[in-house]
């Protein structure tokens, strides 16, 4: 692994990861693959493929129009656009959207519009949600006994238990 230094850290150059190639079949003449924004970014956007209406406070799932075939070894997350949150009131109902490299189906995005009073128009083409592609591990699952799990500061303290 290359690393490079910045002031005091020691930080991994971006030539320590492998490119991950991932396939994309368009299920409609006017899909727009998915493309980073800007170099360094984590995720690609992803376009809705057809206009609509969103209501105030109505969920629905808009379409791609691109199918993916990621990876075994990886996985799919498909998160909100921070300024369509901030801004509009646009987030996905379960960030993150899982896609396991299993799938084949057609991506859908499951848009949710958490401003009270004013509608969202979303048209074809635009950029709705962002993919971040990530390596997950096969997990092994060893049963033990409740004595046998180690101890932690934190224990089974949760739900707000480091402070508001």
């Amino acid at each position: 692994m290359a690393s490079t230094q910045f002031g005091d850290a020691n930080c991994l150059s971006d030539d320590a990861f492998d490119i991950v190639q991932l396939a994309v079949a368009r299920t409609h003449p006017d899909a727009v693959l998915p493309q980073y924004g800007r170099a360094g970014d984590a995720g690609l956007d992803l376009c809705s493929v057809e206009s609509l209406t969103l209501n105030p406070l109505q969920r629905t799932l808009i379409p791609t129009g691109i199918r993916l075939a990621i990876p075994e070894g990886f996985a799919g997350f498909i998160l909100p656009r921070s300024g369509h949150a901030l801004k509009r009131g646009l987030t996905l109902v379960n960030a993150p959207g899982l896609i396991d490299s299993n799938y084949r189906g057609e991506i859908g995005i499951i848009a949710y519009n958490s401003d009270p009073e004013t509608s969202i128009e979303i048209v074809a083409g635009e950029r709705i949600a962002q993919l971040v592609i990530q390596a997950v591990p096969t997990v092994q699952i060893i049963e033990c006994d409740e004595a046998d799990l180690d101890d932690t500061v934190r224990g089974q303290a949760g739900f707000g238990s480091s402070g508001s």
